[in-house]
Parts: C-alpha cells; structure tokens; sequence
C-alpha cells in the first residue's frame, strides 16, 4: 500500500488526458448508501470512467478506472491519474493498472481536500445540479440517476471556464501548440 507523492500539485493542465482526478462520494438511498466513484480529466471537466456500487472495495474503483482507460482519446499524451490516499487507490490492483497503461502515479499527501479539489468539486456538482444530492428511493433509480448526470453533464452542460462549451467538445481537441511541441502533429 505505497503512498505516492503530489506530482499534480501547481502542475499548469495544457490538453485533455494531462490528468485525471478521482474521488469516492456517496448517495443517499433508502436502501442504504451507494458509493460513486469519478474520473474526470482536470483540462476538458469530462468524467472520463465513472462506477456505483453498494460498497467502497476497490472493485469498483478499478471498474470506473478501466472504462477511462478503454476510453483513451489521446494515447500519446502522457497521463497523471491523482487521487486521494484511499486504500482502494493504493491497491496493488489499482496501481498495477497504472503501471501497465503507463500511467503516472499522483496523490495528495496530507489528506487536504484542496489537494484533490477539482474531484472534490465534481462531486458537489453531481450532486447538486443532478439530484444526486438527495435521499433516493431505490439503488436502482441511483444507478440509473447517475448514469443520465453523467451523459448530461458530459454532453450538455456548458462550462463558464471552458468558453461555454460543454466537456465533451474541449476533450476532444488537443491544442495546437501542445501537438507541435509534442512532436506529433
């Protein structure tokens, strides 16, 4: 269960897939909680890889980490995934998907929200704007409640620092300058 150091910490985001963000949330049902667990890359504001479950194991954590690698955009850009020191991120499970797509390991170190705010962030929003915020009826209608946030927010909500464009339309470009000076344009 290695703790990894904040390598995202003051890094300037240039393109999508730069870095991912992800946190643990929970929803309310009058069945019992379900735990949300969010990708979201920090440049385009996309949740890349998102899985609900009734528990917190790690389980699910890999599940929503495996639907953002499958959905890779930009494989030739360099990815950081930060997230905060949970057990289910320091997982050999979780790392080893890491290590072999690649990936840079970051986490925060001292257990500081701010140090993972964006994803912290999503999770208010989610919940807040989507309804997630409230006591569900069933897991059911939470699985299927954050299925539908996720599409909309992904796709039809616009973002005052994205230029009023919504996630999915800012992760689909790569600047210009970053492809030349990347060597790949």
């Amino acid at each position: 269960m290695h703790k990894y150091p904040n390598i995202a910490k003051d890094m300037v985001i240039e393109t999508p897939e730069q870095l991912w963000v992800s946190d643990i949330t929970y929803i309310k049902t009058l069945q019992g909680n379900c735990y949300l667990n969010l990708i979201t890359d920090a440049y385009s504001r996309k949740i890349v890889g998102y899985a609900i479950q009734d528990n917190m194991e790690a389980e699910s954590m890999i599940k929503a980490y495996k639907k953002a690698i499958a959905g890779r955009e930009h494989k030739q850009i360099q990815t950081i995934h930060h997230s905060d020191r949970g057990l289910q991120y320091c997982s050999k499970e979780y790392v080893s998907l890491s290590v072999n797509n690649g990936f840079r390991i970051s986490m925060t170190e001292n257990g500081d929200p701010y140090e993972n705010a964006l994803a912290e962030r999503m999770n208010r929003t989610l919940k807040e704007e989507f309804g997630l915020g409230e006591i569900l009826k069933t897991k059911e209608i939470a699985y299927k409640m954050v299925e539908e946030a996720v599409f909309l927010y992904n796709n039809l909500r616009p973002h005052c620092s994205l230029n009023y464009q919504t996630p999915q339309q800012v992760h689909k470009k790569i600047p210009d300058k970053f492809l030349l000076y990347q060597g790949t344009n």
